[in-house]
């Protein structure tokens, strides 16, 4: 039986008010996680941005987009991982239509 692949695409909100080198590991952490359990397309740090509405009294964050393909497993690991991590105020992750 052969594994099926998809193709996604996650933006995550890293808190722009820590400090910048602690902003930079988090952004590293989730490339890195992808990068292990999934194959990354592309990396697009937009950097810092105001956002749309004020999440936890914060009205910027450090947004980092990834496009991945992976095992439609690891995408719900991935979300756990973003809800328990500290510094990361918001996350999507899309699965692409082919």
């Amino acid at each position: 039986m052969t594994e099926v692949i998809n193709k996604y695409e996650t933006i995550f909100i890293v808190d722009s008010s820590l400090e910048e080198e602690k902003v930079k590991e988090i952004a590293k952490k989730f490339t890195d996680l992808i990068e292990k359990s999934a194959t990354i397309e592309s990396v697009d740090e937009w950097g810092k941005r105001r956002l749309a509405y004020e999440i936890n009294d914060r009205k910027e964050g450090y947004y980092v987009l990834v496009n991945f393909s992976a095992k439609t497993d690891f995408p719900s690991e991935l979300d756990r991982i973003y809800r328990i991590t500290d510094g990361i105020l918001r996350s999507i992750i899309i699965k692409k239509d082919e």
